[in-house]
Parts: C-alpha cells; sequence; structure tokens
C-alpha cells in the first residue's frame, strides 16, 4: 500500500514498454487549497457532474427566453471536438441518429486529468505528464430508468491497447499490465476511451475530459454543493480543513475536497473515490433540485461552465445529442442512479504489488448487468472506506452529537404501497444485490470518513 499512500503527485511518464448533519456552514476562506500540487486530481466532479449537470442545463436552458443565445455560445465554447480512434485491431460503431437507437442503453466516459495547459501550475504544482487519474464510466439504461457510473481506480493495472498516435503517425505498442492513468499518455481521450472500453467490454461512444479548472468553475456555477464529513476532516496537501456536520463547498475548496486522498478513509485512493460519491451525490441532489431546475440564470451560467471547460469527443458537441441525453438524465430517479467503484483489491505481488488488482469475478457480475441492461443493488453499507451512511449505532445523524435532531430534509424510508382493494403491501420487484461491490445511490445520504477514522 506503500505506493497508493505515499506516492509524491507529480505526474511522471512510465517508460513504455516494447511489448504488450449538523447545521450548514460555508467553508473556511481557502488558504493555498492545492497549493503543494503532491496529490493527483480526485476531481470526479469533473466526471458525472459536468455530463449530468452540463447537458440537463442546455436542455433547460434552451427552453428559457435566453434559450437561442445560450445554444449559440454554448455550441461556439464546445468547439469541434476529438475524434475517438479506436485502437489497433478495434473497429468504431457507426453513431445512431437518436440516443435512444443506442441497443441496451449508452456509455459515457468522463476523464479527469492533473494537468493541462490552462492549470495554475502554481496552485497545483508542476507535472511531468498528462495522466488521466479520474475515470468514471456512466452507462444510462435503454429505457432511461435508470443508471450507473463506474469509479475506476487511478492505480488499477490493466492491459493497454495498442492506440492510434495523436498526430497520425502510427500505433503505440499494446501493454498487458500497466496502471490505467497512464491510457492517456499514449493516445490521449482516445487511448483512455479504448482501454475503459476493453476493460468493460463496453462500447464507449462519448467522452469528455476536465481538469482542475473546471472543478472550480462548475462548482461556482451552481452556487456550491453540500457536502457532510463525519469528523473534521485536514488536509495539509489540499488545505482542505472541515468541521464535522454538513458544509457548503464552492471554488477551490470543492476542488480541495474531491482531491484529497490523505484526509480521508485510509489514505488510499480507493478511500478518495467512496469520499468523493459523497460530493456527487449530493451535487445531483443539488441540480435536480427545484432551487436549481427553475432558475435560468444559475442554469445558464452551468450550461457555460461545462461547455468552456470541458474537452468533449466530436459525437458529443452536437448540440441536439446533449439534449437528447439531458432528456434522458432529466427525469432519473435518485433511488436509481447507482455510483460504484470498480471491484478491486491490494496487497498484490509482482506487478499489483502497490496498485489495485482488478476483483475479476464481482466486475464480471457487474459488466454483464451493465452490458445487459439490468438493474442491480448494492449491498447495504457498503459504501466504501473513505464514507459511512448518516445513520449511526445511536440513531443520530453522522457529525451530529447524540440525540441532536436530524437532518429533516434526508428523505425517509417509506413501506411499500398498499392496494386498498387487495389489503396487503405490494412487493416492489427485486434487483441483483451484487456482492462484493460498493457506492452508493444518487437518494443516499452520507458523510466522507476522516483519515484514521476507521
Amino acid at each position: 500500500m506503500s505506493d497508493l499512500r505515499d506516492r509524491s503527485g507529480r505526474g511522471r511518464r512510465a517508460a513504455r514498454p516494447e511489448t504488450t448533519g449538523s447545521g450548514r456552514r460555508s467553508a473556511p476562506a481557502s488558504t493555498g487549497v492545492a497549493r503543494h500540487g503532491r496529490l493527483k486530481s480526485g476531481g470526479a466532479v469533473r466526471a458525472v457532474t459536468k455530463m449530468v449537470a452540463g447537458t440537463v442545463a442546455v436542455l433547460l436552458v434552451s427552453g428559457a427566453s435566453v434559450g437561442a443565445i445560450a445554444a449559440y455560445q454554448v455550441r461556439s465554447d464546445l468547439g469541434t471536438g476529438v475524434e475517438l480512434q479506436a485502437a489497433q485491431g478495434q473497429t468504431t460503431k457507426p453513431a445512431p441518429p437518436s440516443i435512444s437507437e443506442y441497443e441496451g442503453g449508452f456509455n459515457i466516459l468522463v476523464v479527469g486529468t492533473d494537468n493541462d495547459a490552462s492549470q495554475d501550475q502554481g496552485a497545483f504544482g508542476e507535472r511531468d505528464a498528462t495522466l488521466n487519474d479520474v475515470n468514471i464510466l456512466l452507462h444510462v439504461s435503454a429505457d432511461h430508468t435508470n443508471a450507473t457510473a463506474v469509479s475506476i481506480p487511478r492505480d488499477m493495472v490493466v492491459p493497454i491497447p495498442s492506440c492510434a498516435k495523436e498526430d497520425g503517425s502510427g500505433y503505440y505498442s499494446a501493454m498487458s499490465a500497466r496502471p490505467i492513468n497512464e491510457a492517456y499518455s499514449y493516445g490521449g481521450l482516445s487511448c483512455v476511451a479504448s482501454t475503459v472500453s476493453s476493460l468493460t467490454g463496453l462500447d464507449i461512444p462519448f467522452a469528455g475530459m476536465i481538469s482542475f479548472n473546471g472543478v472550480i468553475e462548475m462548482s461556482n456555477a451552481i452556487g456550491g454543493v453540500p457536502v457532510c464529513a463525519a469528523t473534521p476532516i485536514k488536509d495539509r496537501y489540499t488545505g482542505l480543513d472541515i468541521p464535522a456536520g454538513e458544509t457548503v463547498l464552492s471554488g477551490a475548496d470543492a476542488l480541495a475536497f474531491l482531491r484529497t486522498r490523505h484526509g480521508v478513509g485510509d489514505g488510499s485512493d480507493l478511500g478518495r473515490i467512496s469520499s468523493q460519491q459523497v460530493y456527487l451525490s449530493s451535487l445531483l441532489r443539488t441540480v435536480k433540485s427545484a432551487d436549481t431546475l427553475s432558475n435560468p440564470t444559475k442554469l445558464y451560467s452551468l450550461a457555460r461552465a461545462a461547455a468552456s471547460n470541458m474537452t468533449l469527443s466530436d459525437q458529443l458537441t452536437k448540440i441536439d445529442t446533449m439534449v437528447q441525453i439531458g432528456l434522458a438524465l432529466r427525469d432519473l430517479p435518485l433511488d436509481d442512479v447507482n455510483f460504484v467503484q470498480y471491484p478491486g483489491t491490494t496487497g498484490g505481488s509482482g506487478v499489483y504489488e502497490g496498485k489495485v488488482q482488478p476483483d475479476k469475478a464481482v466486475a464480471t457480475r457487474l459488466f454483464d448487468a451493465i452490458a445487459a441492461d439490468v438493474p442491480f443493488s448494492i449491498p447495504e453499507g457498503s459504501t466504501g472506506i473513505g464514507s459511512q451512511s448518516t445513520a449511526t449505532g445511536d440513531g443520530s445523524a453522522a457529525g451530529q452529537a447524540p440525540g441532536a435532531p436530524a437532518d429533516t430534509t434526508a428523505p425517509a424510508d417509506t413501506a411499500a404501497p398498499t392496494d386498498p382493494g387487495a389489503g396487503a403491501a405490494t412487493t416492489a420487484p427485486t434487483t441483483e444485490v451484487i456482492e462484493g461491490l460498493t457506492g452508493q445511490t444518487a437518494a443516499d445520504q452520507t458523510c466522507s470518513v476522516a483519515f484514521g477514522s476507521n
């Protein structure tokens, strides 16, 4: 685990092998957030955040009085997009005319990088290479009733296919076992998409990429995201310092929360992923709230922030495609949006020493369900090592003193609806529980767990 806990944040391009709830409060003023640049980008917000918030915002803004102007400006910000070139020996399927015609639903890959030309090197630290440190694959079911966002640990060792060079001069050599966050170094966004497609067995027609600055702009546009900490969380590497209970985070403070690895869980990227899901679930609840959806100015700001801070694949820069995706995401019930972590273990040997080894048995069950477009559920209480449910053993909410009033805004569990004629409760359809899977739904109220609390 030493590599997971103690690695420097400086991205180093690896040598290329020749062969294959207490009261809400605002966060304290940021003082040098992320100044040291030692931590890899943990901004999963740049992932599902941008696709969910951005596409919904584009859809709804286009129907507002500023619709025509917003659509033009957003389209201008998007640019022409990046072509997702197939790896050697692979083919790219032609895009159907509409989202609804993707058999078995559609997939969007969102990539968070820790280095780009517009990044503030003074604030975040200079890096030797651009690494795809956040990789989230979003699957939306064919009937648009449920969705799954799979976070792939940056240190997971996987095969990287023979990706096309970005200058068109040929292909890189395939590699049988490299950390997935090196994929961007071997062909850019296309190579990350090809690598994730090979790993999961799913076609990826859409992809988007964002870095630190985009996280800051998106969190500002939405007006902040409330997050819960079970106990105070401090991290000298990112400058994060938040109390127990609920804090509304925006700007650099939101970025610090998403980047913190040393401050949560066991200090590893696996703990950071489950902590990030605390933010993502709250973010989605915030985006779908009446306060956001009924505010044209906020929606317009979201759309502009998403469009101007992302690099998208060419098929995703089309406004009609984004509107269709927005329609598919708009009415998703929060209970039916799963945030899960790609199953993996640590403590392996050989190529897996100090890295994450895929748990192929659990992963097969997960991606078989996704490929078959079959709903599934996460074992109860399996949020991961960086987060926990707000419900504690004494019945209080995490971050509150025992006996303190619970957060009344949290959705309460309700019994199955009763059919008055039958005089008995109906039974909701059961879904497969995938044992060994960690994560939460977007409706789950969870809190991040400080490092050393477990």
